[in-house]
């Protein structure tokens, strides 16, 4: 069995590129795009963020960030169909902010924007 790689502890910088799987996200990310997170950014309600939650510390989920919940942070995902949020797993640990998006055949990339 071959180890993977936990792409928060091997950030060296404060910036990393993360790629996003699966639709939990549609319309902000889809699966296949390239984000470009930053650790220690200040993290409010609305943000995409990088997280890990209690249930499943192994696996990173982008979400958005729907308010402070005790010690972590309350997670929701942009397209309600596909479920894995905190609705289902808890109050989550964020480990950076999502700033930037290049979809798959964009040269440039694109802010994510705080939702309203």
């Amino acid at each position: 069995m071959t180890r993977q790689h936990d792409p928060v502890r091997g950030a060296v910088l404060p910036w990393q590129r993360v790629r996003v799987s699966g639709p939990s996200m549609v319309p902000t990310l889809r699966d296949g795009d390239v984000v470009l997170v930053r650790h220690g950014a200040a993290v409010r309600p609305g943000d995409v963020v990088l997280a890990t939650y209690a249930s499943m510390p192994e696996r990173h989920v982008l979400k958005r960030v729907a308010r402070a919940a005790g010690e972590g942070w309350w997670l929701s995902s942009d397209n309600p169909a596909a479920g894995g949020d905190s609705s289902v797993h808890g109050a989550a640990q964020v480990h950076a902010r999502v700033v930037l998006r290049w979809r798959r055949g964009q040269l440039l990339p694109r802010p994510v924007r705080r939702a309203r």
